[in-house]
């Protein structure tokens, strides 16, 4: 086994070779060590969303993006769980889904604003989301909401829009999919 074979089973997750970019290892490995310890030891000093926000430089030969970020979503699953279980116990099922049902009022009532004005837009010469993109997402997003439609977290967690001029505005929209993304972990 040559050392670079011997360097990459030493690791959690496939680095990345040639110009792709990939996590920088040092930042992930301390980040997971500290999301285990947290959770491990039943501390709060973590939450899932803090789990859903973690971002990582880009450099070459970091980890695997999709390995890493599929790994930081089951991550982010067990602290939800974990919160639900938490609040369920202490201030009971009708407090949790109370809770849950209405922040999911607050994200229906947002996404009833009219078709290419649901969000903020960026100035007339930035970029923001594409508006037609994010509608469509938004209207899935009302119709699980509304209507029960099948949606996952993992679709939430891969949406991905192009960019236009005169987009929506990438933190409401990034902050409308946390809060579904949070709904949806609730009631699971």
């Amino acid at each position: 086994m040559t050392d670079i074979e011997q360097d990459e089973t030493r690791h959690a997750f496939s680095v990345t070779s040639g110009r792709t970019r990939g996590y920088h290892r040092a930042a992930v490995d301390t980040f997971l060590a500290a999301a285990r310890e947290s959770f491990e030891n039943d501390v709060d000093e973590l939450s899932a969303t803090d789990v859903r926000v973690a971002s990582f430089p880009l450099v070459k030969g970091g980890y695997s993006i999709d390995e890493v970020d599929a790994a930081l979503g089951r991550i982010e699953d067990a602290f939800a769980a974990r919160e639900r279980e938490r609040v369920v116990r202490e201030a009971g099922a009708e407090v949790w889904v109370g809770e849950a049902r209405s922040e999911a009022q607050i994200i229906l009532d947002h996404l009833a604003r009219g078709r290419r004005h649901k969000f903020a837009r960026t100035g007339f010469l930035s970029f923001g989301y594409r508006v037609d993109e994010v509608d469509h997402v938004a209207a899935r997003i009302a119709r699980y909401l509304r209507d029960g439609d099948a949606l996952s977290v993992e679709q939430l967690r891969s949406a991905a829009f192009r960019m236009q001029r005169r987009g929506y505005r990438e933190e409401q929209v990034d902050a409308l999919l946390d809060a579904t993304i949070d709904v949806i972990l609730a009631v699971r």
